[in-house]
């Protein structure tokens, strides 16, 4: 990671907290859809609205779909949009094979509603400009998505 590039704490503003409720499919979406309309009309750049979009949309259904709820917390600084979500549930086992297209711990029920495919964080991953992955097994994951604008 390029430190230099990368905003400091100090130098971010906290815009709004979300909370994501844990098994709520029928809410699952409203967060990041929420994100994206407050995004939008300040005026931010199509490409850096459909980047952050997809994130917080991959990664609050990670969190309804497996951790029992959890929070996204939106933060702007001069030139990035961070994303930080936290959640306290089970944690990723292999951190690896979870970054890797097609690898899910989707139960049969969250696959016949659509979800499930294995896409969560590749996605994050490929439409963050930097992403930090912090999980311990039994207590929790943390994501911190910054994305330039």
């Amino acid at each position: 990671m390029n430190h230099d590039s990368n905003p400091g704490e100090a130098a971010l503003e906290l815009l709004q907290s979300f909370s994501i409720k844990g098994d709520d499919f029928a809410s699952a979406g409203s967060v990041s859809l929420a994100i994206k309309r407050m995004l939008k009309e300040v005026g931010f750049p199509d490409e850096a609205l459909r980047r952050v979009a997809i994130s917080a949309f991959e990664a609050e259904m990670n969190v309804v779909m497996y951790a029992g709820g959890g929070e996204i917390r939106l933060y702007l600084a001069p030139g990035t949009v961070r994303l930080k979500v936290e959640d306290q549930g089970p944690g990723i086992d292999d951190l690896e094979l979870a970054m890797q297209e097609g690898w899910s711990t989707a139960t049969r029920q969250m696959r016949e509603m659509g979800f499930g495919a294995g896409m969560g964080l590749p996605n994050i991953q490929k439409n963050a400009d930097r992403l930090e992955v912090e999980t311990v097994p039994g207590t929790g994951t943390t994501l911190t998505i910054d994305i330039d604008i």
